[in-house]
């Protein structure tokens, strides 16, 4: 009997892609790559308050050039001034992106950005608070069970 062949695990961006692809094409994104590289693509001062909704491109009209498409562009809070005025940057960098004129205008939509922001760790808490909280435990025996409630309470405490 023969021995099964090597067996990898494939890459969940790999198994998924094809979801992917069809959903970012519904909201006009011909490729992904605008929406996973906005950072590389409008830098990182732009991206951190700004992120692409989706793509709206005009109806071709029989026997004219194509018109270029609008980007549209979810800001947050009082960001939307500062990437209005950045805008003409902002179609360039994604122009040379795409490799052509693909985008003429930037609609800004003024809205919460979907993405979250890690939560900050605050690190272990220093020893002194950790001593103050231990001597109010006084009535706890078990000497690992008082000093994690210490730890715990110090925690508390720094946040």
């Amino acid at each position: 009997m023969a021995k099964p062949g090597w067996i990898s695990a494939k890459p969940l961006s790999v198994l998924l892609s094809d979801v992917f692809s069809d959903a970012y094409a519904k909201q006009g994104f011909a490729a992904r790559e605008l929406v996973t590289r906005w950072a590389e693509i409008a830098g990182p001062e732009v991206a951190a308050h700004s992120e692409p909704l989706k793509i709206q491109w005009p109806r071709p009209v029989e026997g004219q050039q194509q018109e270029p498409a609008t980007l549209v562009l979810r800001v947050e809070g009082p960001m939307v001034l500062e990437i209005q005025h950045a805008s003409d940057a902002i179609l360039q960098r994604v122009n040379r992106f795409f490799g052509w004129s693909a985008v003429g205008r930037l609609a800004l939509r003024q809205a919460p950005l979907s993405r979250r922001n890690p939560p900050k760790s605050s690190g272990a808490p220093d020893a002194a608070s950790v001593a103050e909280i231990a001597e109010t435990l006084s009535a706890v025996e078990d000497e690992e069970l008082r000093a994690a409630l210490a730890r715990l309470g110090a925690s508390i405490k720094q946040n």
